[in-house]
């Protein structure tokens, strides 16, 4: 996946119920949504020192994380990102992972990606020999999707944030997690090489501001 354009905004949900009948009269939804959304769980990796935590608090431009992520707790369809953001454009590498696969790195068991036929999870195991790169927390949240093919264009509306802690179980449906503080709502618009006007009027919103919200800051944080 080349890189892409992305802002954000922190919103209220009076903003969200506008610009989700906006993007309904606008845009299509995600095929894999259900009723127009879907649950997102992820595991997010860091450092012993907080390495990617501490450079999205800081705001350092060149930057890049790994996490693991599968929707509505289906483990069929389960994949390794790695986000990488250089010169304020983002980029995002994928590889897939399956069940067994995921938890056996949750579970520290990780001689075998050595030899994954994906450079990506060799990629990972890099970098969790040299830099102690480890999982170390869950991320929920609900999204709304939607998607304009002029510029590629991805709209999403994120809510319900709640971090597991420094909980890892990370297949496990049953965990439980709680809610990041201030409950909130994030815009995020994604394009290629042109941001469309008819998006753009979309999601406009008089004093707002974009910002760089980080869901698994929040969920950090609130350690």
């Amino acid at each position: 996946m080349g890189k892409r354009h992305e802002i954000k905004h922190q919103i209220s949900y009076a903003d969200l119920l506008t610009i989700r009948q906006r993007m309904k009269a606008v845009a299509g939804s995600d095929a894999n949504a259900i009723d127009g959304k879907y649950l997102i769980r992820s595991l997010y990796f860091d450092t012993p020192g907080d390495k990617a935590l501490r450079e999205k608090v800081d705001g350092v431009d060149n930057r890049e994380k790994f996490r693991i992520r599968y929707y509505n707790f289906d483990t069929s369809f389960i994949r390794l990102e790695k986000k990488s953001k250089e010169n304020g454009l983002g980029e995002k590498a994928m590889a897939k992972l399956s069940a067994e696969e995921s938890q056996r790195i949750v579970n520290g068991d990780t001689d075998w990606m050595y030899d994954s036929d994906e450079k990506l999870i060799r990629e990972l195991y890099s970098k969790m020999k040299t830099t102690g790169l480890a999982p170390k927390t869950i991320v929920d949240y609900d999204r709304e999707p939607f998607t304009f093919i002029p510029g590629n264009v991805r709209v999403t509306l994120d809510y319900n944030i709640r971090t597991g802690l420094r909980c890892t179980d990370f297949l496990n449906p049953h965990v439980i997690t709680m809610p990041v503080p201030d409950d909130p709502i994030i815009l995020e618009v994604k394009w290629d090489g042109y941001l469309p006007d008819i998006i753009r009027m979309a999601v406009g919103l008089e004093n707002r501001r974009v910002g760089a919200y980080s869901k698994y800051a929040a969920c950090r944080m609130y350690e």
